[in-house]
């Protein structure tokens, strides 16, 4: 199992399941990689989450960069790319919101390769597509989650769908382009 800690502890054992989180600079009214700024102290680190997760779907500040459809289908290519051409994951779920994604993958390579790699080229591509070529696209690091039964595999894989229906941006999950609803066979 690997583990590494920088502002946020991340356990990614072998072959297990991983819910994996990230934003755009400067997307929460703080602009810092913690959360600590905006929520508080006392909540526990999975209703950090959620709350964190509420206030990116308001999407009241900062950048909304992933609305653009040339950014989000940059992205939506780039996920794929790593699960069909590269081998590098296997994909079970993901949504690209104007402000943040979720990813629910098993990872062949590790985590770190992976995430460079999308956050790598997707931040370049962005930027070119935006004419803000070699800025800050994405926060620095990552929320990422050990999915550890099928019970929450299946719970997680449901939240990912529906973010969009959630956050007001569709009424059905399958009628926001960037997710996964009712593309992935199971």
């Amino acid at each position: 199992m690997a583990f590494y800690s920088r502002n946020l502890p991340h356990w990614q054992p072998n072959g297990a399941p991983l819910f994996l989180t990230w934003r755009l600079a400067g997307s929460l009214p703080c602009g810092t990689v913690t959360l600590d700024c905006a929520l508080p102290a006392r909540e526990s680190a999975g209703r950090k989450f959620v709350m964190a997760d509420r206030l990116l779907d308001r999407a009241k500040t900062g950048p909304k960069w992933l609305r653009d459809k040339r950014v989000a289908s940059c992205l939506a290519d780039i996920i794929a790319r790593g699960a069909t051409e590269l081998h590098q994951f296997q994909l079970h779920a993901y949504v690209i919101m104007p402000n943040h994604v979720h990813l629910l993958i098993t990872p062949v390579a590790s985590i770190t390769i992976i995430m460079r790699g999308i956050k790598g080229v997707s931040a370049r591509d962005a930027n070119r597509v935006l004419g803000r070529e070699g800025k800050a696209f994405w926060q620095d690091e990552s929320y990422d989650h050990w999915v550890r039964s099928e019970q929450e595999f299946g719970r997680i894989r449901v939240y990912i769908e529906m973010n969009p229906v959630s956050a007001g941006l569709a009424r059905k999950a399958e009628e926001w382009p960037w997710t996964s609803a009712g593309k992935i066979a199971w």
